[in-house]
């Protein structure tokens, strides 16, 4: 039996004052002592027959340990599921008294779960946006899978580049007159149309031949991912080594059997199918970012601050690596250490304040992860590691909280799409770049 006080009820905080009796550690300390005594192996005796007193003199002091352990999880787990405390992190202890033959005295402070009532969701009104799938849209799909498979052929005739084409380049570029590590390269393969090149690189390459030398000039997008070249201007001195083009597609049963599929329509199905998989992934997601802000604006419950500093902790310390690489997005250089820290501050807040609601809603819809689930979801990460999979099973299976990572976002999303399915849900129909530019928007 433990004596429990209260010392502290402070919004989330709470302390308590628990004193466990000594014979309760000591009845612990006994038991502990007679399994010691059931398999100890000492010189002169058989196992299991050593003297009480000699397994005692030998193994006391960690018997005691163990039932001080025991005894003191058991009475704070007691104290929780009487009062119907739910902590938000490990509770602290603090030791008042811990001497062997009397009674131990601790005190142990944390933070609860805040009370969340969770409100019906039936009044929550989303839009999902839907893309139908266009013919020509597959027909594009079928162009781009057929260029991939075959290698453009030389184009015979003298003419020049077209867009569509297929120009073999050497290139080198500058800023500033300066040049600059990853602006040169010699031999690449470059279709023009196809947008892989910055800016209008590929439009001025349109009406040069075969043996053509051009110094192209263009800028550099201001949100370029190589931030000492945002919003640059630079030069580019290509010459065209040869000339390519893909021959035309030809959408038959033929072109569908290189491809891997019987005949052009199980292609056209196939590539359909995928399609509206994606697009219903983006609809998803777009649906998704819009349910978590009306959560975020409907439940304004206090958060554990222990919750919150270590998630503002983790961000934090991204901002600081991206600050160190001079990698921050436009709109944070302008922003003082101040105002970052408000700002993520409040990021951290709504992620901890979100997660705890889907953790609720969780609980009390029974919404859980399957062990099936968990299993597929551990053998994808495995997947991502070839030759490496053994290793990746063993961390996971054998690493404190490595589960964990792995069962969070499943159980997420499963909430997500259970809220989903309560939502008062009307559809827009949108066209697919669209929806596109909706999702990249979340």
């Amino acid at each position: 039996m433990a004596d429990v006080k209260v010392l502290k009820e402070d919004g989330l905080n709470r302390e308590f004052s628990i004193v466990v009796a000594k014979q309760s550690i000591d009845e612990r300390k006994e038991l502990r002592l007679a399994e010691i005594g059931k398999t100890t192996k000492m010189q002169g005796f058989r196992p299991g027959k050593v003297p009480p007193a000699l397994i005692k003199q030998h193994y006391g002091k960690e018997a005691y340990a163990d039932a001080l352990d025991k005894a003191v999880s058991g009475a704070i787990e007691t104290m929780l599921t009487d009062r119907k405390l739910r902590p938000a992190t490990q509770p602290k202890i603090d030791w008042v008294s811990a001497e062997e033959g009397k009674d131990v005295e601790f005190k142990v402070a944390f933070e609860v779960l805040p009370e969340i009532k969770v409100k019906e969701f039936d009044s929550i009104a989303l839009e999902r946006p839907v893309a139908e799938i266009e013919a020509a849209k597959i027909d594009e799909a079928i162009v781009r899978i057929s260029k991939r498979m075959r290698e453009p052929e030389a184009v015979s005739e003298d003419r020049a580049a077209k867009m569509g084409d297929v120009v073999v380049i050497d290139f080198d570029g500058s800023v500033d007159g300066e040049k600059r590590p990853g602006m040169k390269g010699a031999d690449h393969s470059l279709e023009l149309g196809s947008k892989s090149f910055i800016d209008t690189f590929e439009d001025q390459l349109v009406g040069c031949k075969t043996g053509d030398k051009k110094t192209i000039s263009v800028t550099f997008p201001a949100d370029y991912h190589a931030t000492e070249l945002a919003g640059k201007k630079a030069e580019f001195d290509v010459e065209i080594k040869s000339l390519r083009q893909h021959k035309p597609v030809e959408f038959n049963d033929a072109l569908a059997k290189e491809l891997g599929l019987p005949s052009i329509d199980k292609l056209r199905e196939r590539i359909r199918d995928d399609m509206d998989t994606n697009y219903k992934g983006l609809s998803r997601s777009v649906m998704k970012r819009a349910l978590m802000d009306k959560l975020a604006d409907a439940y304004t419950f206090p958060v554990p601050a222990s919750l919150l500093e270590v998630e503002f902790d983790n961000i934090w310390k991204q901002v600081e690596d991206a600050k160190a690489k001079n990698d921050l997005p436009e709109e944070d250089k302008k922003k003082s250490d101040k105002e970052l820290r408000e700002e993520y501050r409040g990021i951290a807040e709504r992620r901890i304040r979100l997660g705890l609601l889907l953790a609720e809603v969780a609980t009390l819809d029974k919404i859980a992860v399957t062990n099936n689930e968990l299993r597929n979801a551990l053998m994808a990460e495995a997947r991502r590691y070839p030759g490496q999979e053994k290793a990746v099973f063993e961390y996971y299976t054998k690493t404190q909280g490595a589960m964990e990572r792995i069962r969070a976002p499943i159980l997420e999303e499963k909430v997500i799409d259970h809220i989903i399915g309560k939502a008062n849900i009307t559809e827009k129909k949108v066209s697919v770049d669209d929806l596109v530019k909706l999702a990249e928007e979340v």
